[in-house]
């Protein structure tokens, strides 16, 4: 597992990594953010950043990956495979979030080396998103992992009803609040 960064890289990095994207969310036609509200758009809402939000974890994987199917924003089932999970502490609680891999299409036979990590905290539906925010963790071969919810972000969802997002299911809604990440969207 890579080095650290320092503090202050870490905070300067992300923070141009946010601009980058409301940038993108700005102006790329490809842009989730509706056409009639881009005018207004000046970025999204970030909890600031916190080291306390960025955990060394290691992954659990699970013996026997299990097919599961998400519910989404639209009704349409997303097949997943629960692969394994992290366990953290914090706030003085141990929590638990599940990893899942897209299930794999047939006639592809390669394997899928991202880890997908929804989960609903105790800011959902307050300071942050409602239905969920998201991870995505490349899985590290040693199983040794960063899970820094300061990258938490919303799905394309929370900025526009055409797209289909899955929901976290209930073994993935933490007890405490993850006060790092994207916010609610402003503009919604």
């Amino acid at each position: 597992m890579a080095r650290d960064p320092s503090p202050a890289d870490y905070v300067r990095d992300l923070e141009l990594a946010r601009k980058e994207k409301d940038y993108y969310f700005r102006t790329d036609p490809d842009s989730p953010i509706p056409h009639a509200i881009r005018a207004k758009f000046t970025g999204l809402a970030h909890f600031p950043p916190d080291p306390k939000y960025r955990l060394h974890v290691r992954l659990t994987k699970l013996p026997n990956p299990e097919p599961v199917t998400l519910a989404t924003s639209k009704g349409i089932p997303r097949p997943m495979v629960r692969y394994g999970y992290f366990e953290f502490e914090m706030d003085g609680v141990t929590q638990r979030l599940y990893a899942y891999k897209a299930a794999p299409q047939p006639g592809h036979h390669h394997e899928d080396s991202s880890l997908f990590v929804p989960f609903r905290d105790a800011t959902s539906g307050k300071e942050s998103y409602g239905a969920a925010r998201y991870l995505d963790i490349e899985e590290d071969p040693s199983g040794e992992h960063v899970l820094d919810f300061n990258l938490a972000y919303n799905p394309y969802c929370a900025y526009s009803d055409d797209y289909v997002c899955p929901f976290p299911p209930k073994e993935n809604w933490l007890t405490v609040a993850i006060r790092a990440g994207e916010k609610t969207f402003p503009l919604h």
